[in-house]
């Protein structure tokens, strides 16, 4: 079963990661290439050393292999901070952060006197911590300025945090110093590249090529609407009863949906996967985290056929400052 643009080379490896702020937060889902083209997609495990990922990812498929590898934490830079600390080009200036004048970006800053351009990310620690600081320090006028354009509301899904605010459960800043310090950063300082980023690197269809590992921005979320996963529905006046993501009852109640996904798509699941699926991903806390990891492989697969599409965005500073989720429409 093979599937259609945007995937010209059928990745050998296609990998989700969901990435908390805590290690223990961290877990990743895959799905690997069969012989017949179809996909067996395997239960999530935790990521371990983020340092290490994306050679542990290489080492599994070997030189020659194509990996696609999404990422649940932003990857890209707000359009006005950027104009404000002159930045033309994303993937120019991630290898030299944290280096050089750029040394204090991934420290967080404890105080609002700490905050600046080259040090954006703010509070250390709750306390006394508003966002007018961070407005402030940096020159904005509202938090939307230092939102990127696929975090502003969609249909169905509010504004996502300001990659630069990092306090809060939505919070992604710190996930993201995390994934950009210790794994995206080093890969774009080796020469080449260890890796190409979509879409600022081109287009999807055009970057899975051999020897390449292609990694993309997720958003979990996103995919909860095109497989119609639902948490906290209301009965009339009164929510359910099955509770929200971190509910494991929640969890089991959307695992028909789940499988009836599976099989639509004619992929295959290990039996460990199945049997996670069925039990809501068990009932300890990192139980959200492995669903979640494992509804962002199943989105990948889904754009992988076509539905829906990778959200190609044309605008060229999206494509060159702020990038893209993978899957949202750009309309």
């Amino acid at each position: 079963m093979a599937l259609p643009l945007p995937f010209s080379r059928l990745p050998d490896l296609i990998t989700h990661a969901d990435w908390g702020t805590q290690p223990t937060k961290r877990w990743i889902a895959a799905a690997v290439l069969q012989a017949d083209g179809s996909y067996l997609a395997l239960a999530p495990e935790p990521v371990k050393e983020p340092g290490t990922l994306l050679q542990r990812l290489r080492t599994s498929v070997g030189v020659q292999g194509t990996i696609l590898a999404g990422f649940d934490f932003p990857i890209g830079l707000p359009l006005r901070y950027a104009q404000a600390c002159g930045i033309g080009d994303f993937l120019e200036i991630l290898p030299r952060l944290g280096q050089g004048e750029w040394a204090d970006f991934y420290n967080v800053a404890e105080q609002p006197q700490q905050i600046n351009l080259h040090r954006p990310f703010y509070p250390l620690r709750p306390g006394n911590a508003r966002q007018l600081h961070l407005l402030n320090s940096l020159g904005m006028q509202e938090m939307d300025d230092l939102r990127r354009r696929c975090e502003l509301p969609q249909a169905g899904r509010r504004a996502a945090a300001s990659l630069f605010w990092t306090m809060g459960a939505q919070q992604a800043g710190k996930a993201a110093i995390c994934g950009w310090r210790d794994m995206l950063g080093p890969a774009m300082r080796e020469t080449p590249p260890g890796i190409t980023i979509w879409p600022f690197s081109g287009q999807l269809v055009d970057l899975l090529l051999p020897g390449k590992t292609v990694v993309a921005e997720t958003y979990p979320a996103e995919f909860y609407q095109h497989f119609e996963v639902k948490f906290n529905r209301r009965l009339g006046s009164h929510l359910n009863s099955l509770g929200g993501k971190r509910s494991k009852n929640a969890r089991i109640a959307n695992s028909a949906t789940l499988l009836d996904w599976q099989a639509q798509m004619q992929a295959r699941l290990s039996a460990k996967l199945e049997a996670a699926i069925l039990d809501g991903f068990g009932s300890a806390p990192d139980g959200e985290d492995r669903f979640d990891a494992v509804i962002g492989l199943f989105g990948m697969l889904n754009v992988g056929r076509g539905k829906p599409k990778t959200g190609e965005p044309e605008d060229g500073t999206i494509r060159r400052l702020e990038g893209w989720i993978l899957g949202q429409s750009t309309v």
